[in-house]
Formats: C-alpha cells, structure tokens, sequence
C-alpha cells in the first residue's frame, strides 16, 4: 500500500438519473453521494454486473454528463475544466474489440496522439513501454486479436501507462482473464501506481481482487456506494460466527442481498 498525500479525485453529490421505472419516477443510475480518492491509492468499486460500476467510470471520464453534483480531479472541474482534465485521466475498458485488428504499437500510437504526442515520438514511446510491459518485438507487431487474453490486457495497460496519467480509471480489466493472467494485470496495476504514480480508480465484481490490491474499497448497489472502507474496516461489520472470518463476499452479500458472479 501506497504513502498519500493529496486529493486526487473528488466527488460531491454526483447524480445521474437514466430512464424511468414503471411507476413512471425517475430511475438513479448514479446516486453515489461524496467521496474522494487520495494521491497514490488503488481505489476498488466493487458490485455486481448493472450495478452502476460502469455508469460511474464514464460520469468521471465526462461521457456521461451527471443531472447534479461535482468531480474535480487534482482540483479541476470535470465539466469547466475538461481539457485540463483529459489531459490528466486515462481510461482502459474491459471490451477491446475496437482495436482487434490493429497491432499493439498501432493502438498506442492511436491512444498517445489523443494526447499530443507527435507520430514519430509516440513510436518510440509505445515500442519502450511495450517491452517495459514485456512483450517482444514478435508481439508488438501482430494484429491483437492474434494475441493470448492476457497479452492484449497488457496492450491495454500499456496504452494507459503511455501518458503517464495523474488518474487512471480501470473498468473491469481482469474480467475474462485466466487466473494466471489475472494475476500478471493485477501485478501490472500496481506498477502502474508504483513507477509511473498513477492513482487508480477500479471497478471489479471480483471480491478476492478488491481485497487484496485495494486500498479502499467502495461497494456500490443499485447505483448508490452503500458502503466505503478499507478491505479489513469492511470486514469488520460482519461478526465471527463459528470460527469463521468474515470475508470480504461476506460483506457484500449482507449489505446487498446479492452473491457475485465472477
């Protein structure tokens, strides 16, 4: 775990309604109320699949426009101060099939010109950071989908680390993923945070990953954080019985009713 010192995101309020319930009120997609996350911390979202996880990570990418509320990253504004803010954020999704048929390097020189970065500079920042990522010249050049899962993760982790983010915001990145190769991405976010100091905001439905790479994790149901602790203050609210240790599961099924499905 990781020394902090400063506020890297902050949410107040943050409310986003989405269609309508048969009763004709209003349906919060997003009602997450406040909560901030420090420099240096690997900030877990954990909830089930329509959860809000997703919702959340594009209101904080400023794709989905909240109805209320404010998001300030590193003291600015997600909506006054959008280009300071891109500049700042970068965002992996769990879905790469956009980028299938193109080759790692190719998908980070796409995502280092997003950032401004010249062609021939995002080259030579791409082919280092790949091998960095430890893949080999070989790979740097074949389509992804020829790619194993967990090599095309790293591309994507790649891709992230190539700007140097001050906020990285991972949605679902291990979903799919072999436990082998789980277990490599989660070694990866971590180096993602420890060289390159980048603070990480990630939503998972996997308990065992939020417990053990997480700083703090926040539980989110039906579009609201019922809960926000670290992993052991979390496990704190469900009482030994029988000998058995509350897990962190155990805490997610007592305070939404449901059981995970990973």
């Amino acid at each position: 775990m990781s020394t902090v010192d400063y506020i890297a995101l902050e949410v107040s309020g943050l409310d986003k309604q989405l269609g309508k319930r048969n009763t004709g009120q209003p349906a919060a997609a997003l009602d997450c109320g406040s909560f901030s996350v420090q420099h240096g911390e690997i900030f877990g979202v954990l909830g089930s699949s329509g959860s809000g996880k997703a919702a959340l990570v594009h209101s904080l990418a400023d794709r989905l426009v909240a109805d209320s509320g404010r998001v300030t990253v590193s003291g600015h504004n997600v909506l006054r101060d959008g280009t300071a803010v891109k500049r700042l954020i970068n965002r992996v999704l769990a879905d790469t099939v956009l980028f299938r048929r193109l080759t790692p390097v190719q998908v980070l020189v796409y995502g280092a010109r997003l950032y401004g970065l010249g062609e021939q500079a995002a080259r030579d920042c791409a082919r280092e950071v790949l091998k960095t990522m430890g893949l080999d010249d070989a790979a740097i050049l074949r389509p992804l989908k020829e790619l194993a899962a967990g090599m095309r993760q790293k591309v994507m982790d790649a891709c992230a680390s190539l700007t140097q983010p001050s906020l990285l915001l991972l949605n679902e990145p291990t979903w799919g993923l072999p436990a082998r190769n789980r277990r490599e991405a989660q070694s990866l976010m971590e180096e993602l945070r420890d060289v390159y100091n980048a603070t990480i905001l990630l939503t998972t439905c996997d308990v065992r990953e939020a417990d053990a790479l997480c700083d703090r994790v926040a539980i989110i149901d039906g579009g609201q954080i019922v809960a926000l602790d670290t992993p052991a203050g979390l496990k704190s609210l469900v009482p030994r019985a029988n000998g058995h240790v509350p897990t962190l599961e155990d805490v997610f099924i007592k305070l939404t009713g449901e059981q995970l499905v990973q």
